[in-house]
């Protein structure tokens, strides 16, 4: 069927429809947590580590918000969708729908593109050191890093940075996992130990070497088959996202996917549709998106950049 029977209630009804199906899918919500605020900015103080559990020795020793914090600011944005009234009577081939489609998949995508920009300049985190930095210290963890090259995960040395095989990601995977298993917490204890679900985003030109290291079954070491750790480590698992808007193509990352806080902060402050009905005067209907909202650094224990060498 066309758009032709649509109608206004029909157009914001297929927007939201889509807009569901397309976010469910998104990478976003998989390494940002969502975070609803009524105000133009927030101060996230309560970022850090919480404590092991200890020995009750001399009394219970509790662990406040932090003095500083991250502050992530609001932006404001827009999407606004003309329809001619006439076009829309007459459509019968679902052009319209096509154009709502793609107006709920730019939508979708925003957050995307956001957490995108936000990769490739994160600015500082929580520990007011770089966010993918070499000089994470908290209490008594050590200094930690989650910016890797090949001096801190040496599988990282392959032949040609850009251009690694499957079987070279398959190494390099396993190897950033060992990494960031490794992260202690402000008490020197493991904060890491029960990560099971990691995501590994690439750019485009590492993104048939990592499918074929995430799913291929066998490889084949020394003429023998050897059975993918990937695929059959025990309660593990490893999944991968292109990202085209990855501008180095010798570097990808590493997200720890099932704690319940992220590495990244998404901060939604007013998301809403709306429909104008000028068909008196310039016989056209316009439908519009506005939302208000930012992206911050959260977590950085649960990233790691991995820079190929």
């Amino acid at each position: 069927m066309g758009a032709q029977n649509l109608g206004l209630r029909g157009i914001q009804g297929r927007f939201y429809q889509k807009l569901e199906t397309i976010t469910a899918d998104s990478w976003a919500g998989r390494i940002a947590m969502k975070v609803d605020t009524d105000q133009s900015q927030e101060t996230y103080k309560w970022l850090g580590m919480t404590p092991a559990m200890r020995q009750w020795i001399g009394g219970r020793q509790a662990k406040g918000l932090r003095d500083t914090g991250i502050t992530i600011v609001n932006s404001t944005y827009e999407n606004t969708l003309e329809i001619n009234v006439d076009e829309l009577r007459r459509d019968k081939t679902g052009q319209i729908n096509v154009r709502i489609d793609d107006l709920a998949g730019r939508t979708a995508e925003h957050w995307s593109k956001l957490l995108s920009d936000l990769l490739v300049t994160p600015g500082n985190a929580y520990d007011a050191t770089a966010y993918f930095g070499t000089a994470h210290i908290e209490g008594a963890s050590g200094t930690q890093v989650n910016a890797c090259t090949a001096s801190h995960i040496t599988t990282l040395d392959i032949a040609t940075a850009a251009v690694p095989t499957g079987a070279e990601m398959r190494t390099n995977i396993l190897g950033a996992a060992q990494y960031m298993m490794g992260y202690k917490d402000d008490q020197g204890e493991p904060l890491n130990a029960n990560a099971r679900e990691f995501m590994i985003m690439v750019p485009t030109n590492m993104w048939a070497s990592t499918m074929e290291a995430i799913s291929v079954p066998t490889q084949i070491v020394s003429g023998a088959a050897v059975a993918n750790p990937l695929i059959y480590m025990d309660g593990f698992r490893f999944s991968a996202v292109i990202n085209p808007r990855l501008s180095s193509t010798t570097t990808w990352y590493m997200f720890r996917t099932d704690a319940s806080a992220k590495p990244f902060i998404m901060q939604d402050e007013l998301f809403e549709t709306g429909m104008e009905d000028q068909t008196f005067l310039n016989n056209r209907i316009l439908f519009g998106v506005k939302a208000i909202r930012a992206v911050g650094t959260g977590f950085w224990q649960y990233a790691v950049k991995c820079t190929n060498s």
